[in-house]
Parts: structure tokens; C-alpha cells; sequence
């Protein structure tokens, strides 16, 4: 299916006036095909994840969606950065701070529920049963009790005021044992979780055939919760890890580091600490199984997202894409650059650029200091542009810029801020991203499709972007558009700038394969017919077009395991269901990843084996001898 490509360029900001983003009663917003639910993106923050959401949005005209968009507080910005297109119907805010539900959580009090003393005793313990069956995978205690007091579609009476009750709080002393904590932190503590929790599960959602969440968190939580009001479906996308993330951010590690659901219990950390990784981990464990499919942006994902208690044979591939024609000048302008490079003295001036938000995550002190050892070994004929935010961080921002006047790099680094990036892509010789954690970025995926060589660090999908050997279908294959380093590796990433820009005739072929990677394996039309097939399926959707089901994830699973042709079965004969086609993914992703085998075409009952095989060995997992548990009851 054509769809029109994207404009080049910004999109146009639009003011905040727009009569989509006004508040109303929640019968009053239109019932819509897909409901993007997003936690501080699209359409008010510019970014990866808001990229793909407009991309989206705009590449399926005849879906109709609204946009969920958590937030703080209602001082959140509501301009629309994109210029949402028609088929946004509506977008509804949901926020999360205690202050904004003062009424109606804050100022709750337990005689409000109608109930005694031993009433009150009972229903505290049970809502800590539901809470201790969620590590446990028991969720059905949780949603019933969520439909009894919570959801406000069907509850019968309201759950909160019970936190301000002495036999709340005697339960809580009793369960909360281990934690470590004397009352007056314990109770300031429940009452934040428990907060957080009334902004999500309270909020009453409008209508959807699907609720696609953007990341796990609150957006999956709100995502769960907006299906089961309504009796549709749930689709998870996860862009990168988010409870890893965030929990690597919490305990202030590095976020190249793996994480897993049993970490909350093991880690030496204070009891504060322990109980905020318990509430992200679990998190992540009541939302995963309530998707209907979870996709991810590059195999490995699926394992360490499967770590954290996602479910396996629920997960997929859709990988982020372009509209390769889009980015045909900016291609232009770099096929006659490759011929000046080629051409030119020693001593040309390379032009490299770092884009990215100016945050420790990023990495851009680290490539500060490459940048000196280059210097030091009189390599001094190239000049980096820092360009992107730079007030997400201001005091990062500043020991940058301290850093490049203290080491006198001035003539090498200059800072130009946040910039029209699709403007400059032919001008930029080769991209640098020397961060800590990545997805898939779509940055690095722009400057792929303009003939752009890329030297990055080996984190999350780069590998898988930048590196991997990749085959079509027809037997092509397609290698390294650039090299990649450890995370944090300064001398590395001055070697790798280094043979970059010595070895010309690598450097054109790094620039030949980024925009065939691109085109053969990161189309965003394959990208969106994923999507746009998966709200068929899910959403019971009659959409104009075709409804090939095994069409979704079929070219991008095609792509990375090309030695199989997910999308009919073991002889040829028939199309898979869309399970099935799930299933084939998975089989070919367990031969790659545990080494089981070669890749061999579909076949249901080797999937099957496979699939007992795994189960037993996870199994053998759960019952080795794992750390105590007992520096951490937080729920018995």
C-alpha cells in the first residue's frame, strides 16, 4: 500500500488552542480505532518515540486514532509540536500528581466506605494478596478487586479512602515486615505508590478498538486498564526497555546493564531503593501478560525483555522504518561528497556531527575526550557539531561545554542546539552516537538512508542497525555501514573515528551499505503494513487495503532470519495465522540466539519441541539455588 512520504524538515508547531486537546467528560470523545497511549511524547515533546508515533498516525489516514498523554501536571505544555493530522481525533491527559487529585484521593477518608472495622481488616489484607500474587504470576485477584473498587465503570464501592484506615496500616506493618522501614517512612511511602496507582487505574478511559502503549510503566498500566474497561484489545510496543532503564537510572548504574525480575530481591540496596525496583519490576509483570502482542525493534530485545517477565510467545518484531525517497536530495548531496573525499588532500576537514539530546545518557563527555586523544596524536582535520537540546540537562550541558574550552577543543566542537536535522543531513560526513543506551534510533536511521557512515556504541539494537550481516530474501547480503565500540570506550572511539577518516575507500563502502541496510531491511511502509495489520487483527478492523495477516511482521522477520520464509507452512501449502507466524519467529529466534540448531524453514511441531524445550529450561532456572529473598518480604 503507498502512502505518501513525510515532508522534510520540522514539522510545523501549532499553538495551544486546538479544541482536540480541550478537556471534557469522557463520554463526549469519539469512539476511535487505535488509542496511542504515551507518557510525556507526542505530541507536545519531540523525540525518537514521537517520531514513530506521527509516522504512524499520518502513514494509516483512514485509521482513526486519539492520543492518551501522561503527564505530571496539568502545567504540561499542550502545544502540538507535529501538527497533528485529521484523523486525530482527540487527546486526553492523564496525570500523576498527587496535587492534581486532591479531591478525590487526598481528601478521602474511610468513613466514606460504608464499612466496619472487620470489613475494613479483610479488604486491606486482600488488596495485599493481590499485590503478592502479581511476582507470583496470579493476576486475577488483582483485576477483580480492581473491578470492585477501582474501575469506574464497575465498581461498587472506592478502595483509596482504606489507606487512612488503622487497619490498613496494621496490615501494612504485618506485610511490610522486611522492608526495613521505621512507620512514618513506610506509610509516606504507600501513600506515593498508591497515588501513582489512583492517577492510572482511576482514570476513566475513552473508548478504542485497541490501546497501543508506547512503553511499559504507567503507559502499559493505563494501556491494560483502558482495554479492560472497555472490552478490547491491548497492543505493547516497546521501544526500549523501560523498566530497565529506569531501574538502572534509579540505582544510578550504567544503563548498558542487564536487569532481571528477581534483581528487587537480591541487590544490596537501601530498603527506599528496593521498594521503588519492586514497584517498576512488578509493574512490568501485571502489563506484559495483559497484551495481546507485544512488538520490539530487534531480537535481543525479546530476551532481556523475557528476564523481566514478559511473555515470549506473545512478542514480535516490527522495526522502526523510512521513507527511503524522502532523504533522495540529502543522498545527492553525499554520493558528490564521497567523490571530493575521494579526491581531496590528507589534511581535508572531516565534518562530523554527534545529534542527540545533550544527557549523560548520550554519552557526549565520553566523546568529548575521544575527541582530545585524536588531537594528542595529531589528528586534527575533521570538526564535530553537537547538535540537538540542550536544556534537558543544563548542568550536563555546562561540564560539557567546561570540558571542551578546559581541554582546548574550541576549534574541533561546536555546540549549534536543537536544529532542522533533515536540513543538514548532506553536509554531515559521518554521524558519532556514543551512547549508554539505544533502541533503535531513528536519528541514526536518517542518516543511514542519506548514505551516512555511522560510528556508534555497541548498545541495544545497534548492533542490528549497524553491523549485523543482514540477507534479503534473493540471497544479498549487506554488511557494516560503520564500526562499533563498547559503551564508554574512549580510546576505541577515537580508533574507530580514526580509521574512518584515513581509509577512504572504506569510509564510501560504510556510506554504500547504510542506504542499502535501510532499503532492503528498514522500509517504513513494512514498518507501518505491521502495524496497521496488527489493528486489523486486534481491533476487528475493515480497513480498505489488503488483510494478509501473516503480511504483519512477515518483511521485517524476513529481513533479519532470511534463511526461513515465515509466512507459509513447512511445505509451502497455506498462510500461517497470525499465532502461528508468531510462532515462527520465535522458533527461528531460539535457534539464533541459544545456538540450538541452523535455521531451518517453519515446522509446527519442531516449534512445539522447542517451545517445551524452553519452558523446561526456564523451569530449571526458577527451581537453581537463587539469592535470599529474605532481606526483601516486601509483600508476604
Amino acid at each position: 500500500m503507498t502512502r505518501p512520504p513525510l515532508p522534510v524538515g520540522e514539522p510545523t508547531e501549532c499553538g495551544e488552542d486546538d479544541p482536540r486537546m480541550d478537556a471534557r467528560p469522557v463520554d463526549q470523545y469519539e469512539v476511535v480505532d487505535v488509542a496511542i497511549v504515551a507518557e510525556s511524547t507526542y505530541p507536545s515533546l519531540k523525540g525518537g518515540v514521537s517520531a514513530v508515533i506521527h509516522d504512524i498516525i499520518v502513514g494509516n489516514p483512514d485509521v482513526t486514532f486519539g492520543i492518551v498523554h501522561i503527564a505530571w501536571d496539568a502545567a504540561t505544555s499542550k502545544r502540538d509540536l507535529y501538527g497533528m493530522p485529521a484523523n486525530v481525533k482527540w487527546v486526553y491527559y492523564v496525570y500523576l500528581s498527587m496535587e492534581e487529585h486532591r479531591e478525590d484521593f487526598m481528601l478521602l477518608t474511610p468513613k466514606s466506605m460504608g464499612m466496619r472495622g472487620g470489613e475494613l481488616e479483610t479488604l486491606a489484607h486482600r488488596l495485599f494478596d493481590a499485590l503478592a500474587g502479581i511476582p507470583r504470576g496470579e493476576y486475577e485477584q488483582f483485576w477483580d478487586l480492581y473491578d470492585e473498587g477501582v474501575n469506574p465503570r464497575t465498581r461498587t464501592y472506592s478502595i483509596w479512602p482504606i489507606l487512612g484506615s488503622r487497619e490498613f496500616m496494621a496490615a501494612a506493618m504485618d506485610r511490610l515486615e522486611g522492608l526495613g522501614l521505621p512507620f512514618t517512612d513506610t506509610f509516606w511511602l504507600l501513600r506515593e505508590f498508591f497515588s501513582l496507582a489512583y492517577a492510572i487505574l482511576s482514570a476513566e478511559v475513552p473508548r478504542a478498538r485497541v490501546y497501543h502503549a508506547h512503553t511499559t510503566g504507567y503507559a502499559s498500566v493505563l494501556g491494560s486498564v483502558g482495554a479492560r474497561q472497555n472490552g478490547t484489545k491491548f497492543l505493547l510496543t516497546e521501544h526500549n526497555l523501560y523498566i530497565r532503564d529506569t531501574v538502572n537510572t534509579l540505582l544510578d548504574r550504567s544503563l548498558a546493564l542487564p536487569l532481571t525480575d528477581r534483581d528487587w530481591r537480591a541487590f544490596d540496596v537501601p530498603p527506599k531503593q528496593r521498594a521503588w525496583m519492586a514497584w517498576w519490576i512488578e509493574m512490568g509483570h501485571l502489563c506484559y501478560p495483559s497484551a495481546e502482542v507485544i512488538t520490539y525493534l530487534y531480537p535481543a530485545a525479546i530476551t532481556e525483555a523475557a528476564d523481566l517477565g514478559s511473555p515470549i510467545e506473545k512478542s514480535t518484531i516490527v522495526p522502526n522504518g523510512m521513507h527511503v525517497e524522502v532523504f533522495d536530495d540529502a543522498y545527492s548531496q553525499r554520493k558528490s561528497a564521497e567523490v571530493a573525499i575521494g579526491a581531496a588532500a590528507p589534511d581535508r576537514c572531516w565534518k562530523l556531527a554527534y545529534i542527540a539530546r545533550v544527557v549523560p545518557i548520550k554519552g557526549l563527555i565520553d566523546l568529548i575526550s575521544s575527541i582530545e586523544l585524536l588531537v594528542k596524536r595529531g589528528v586534527g582535520s575533521f570538526h564535530l557539531d553537537v547538535l540537538g537540546p540542550t536544556d534537558h540537562a543544563p548542568e550536563y550541558y555546562e561540564r560539557c561545554r567546561e570540558k571542551v574550552h578546559a581541554l582546548g577543543l574550541d576549534d574541533h566542537i561546536t555546540f549549534k542546539g536543537t536544529v532542522a536535522v533533515r536540513d543538514l543531513l548532506g553536509e554531515i560526513d559521518v554521524l558519532v552516537l556514543p551512547s549508554y543506551n539505544e533502541g533503535q534510533p531513528i536519528v541514526v536511521l536518517e542518516a543511514m538512508t542519506a548514505g551516512i557512515p555511522v560510528v556508534a556504541t555497541d548498545v541495544g539494537g545497534m548492533a542490528q542497525l549497524i553491523s549485523d550481516s543482514l540477507v534479503t530474501a534473493d540471497g544479498e547480503s549487506w554488511h557494516a555501514c560503520g564500526p562499533l565500540v563498547g559503551p564508554g570506550d574512549i580510546p576505541a572511539m577515537a580508533d574507530a573515528l580514526e580509521r574512518v577518516m584515513d581509509d577512504r575507500a572504506a569510509y564510501a563502502e560504510y556510506a554504500r551499505q547504510a542506504r542499502g541496510r535501510v532499503k532492503h531491511f528498514f522500509q517504513l511502509d513494512d514498518v507501518l503494513d505491521s502495524y496497521r495489520q496488527l489493528y486489523c487483527e486486534l481491533g476487528d478492523l475493515a480497513l480498505v487495503g489488503p488483510r494478509d495477516p501473516v503480511h504483519a511482521n512477515k518483511a521485517a522477520m524476513e529481513s533479519i532470519y532470511a534463511d526461513a520464509p515465515v509466512g507459509t507452512d513447512s511445505e509451502g501449502m497455506r498462510p500461517l495465522d497470525p499465532v502461528e507466524a508468531v510462532l515462527a519467529a520465535i522458533d527461528l529466534l531460539y535457534g539464533e540466539l541459544r545456538s540450538l540448531r541452523p535455521v531451518d524453514p517453519f515446522d509446527p511441531a519442531e516449534t512445539t519441541r522447542l517451545s517445551v524445550e524452553f519452558s523446561e529450561l526456564a523451569a530449571e532456572v526458577d527451581e537453581s539455588p537463587q539469592e535470599s529473598e529474605e532481606p526483601a518480604r516486601l509483600i508476604a
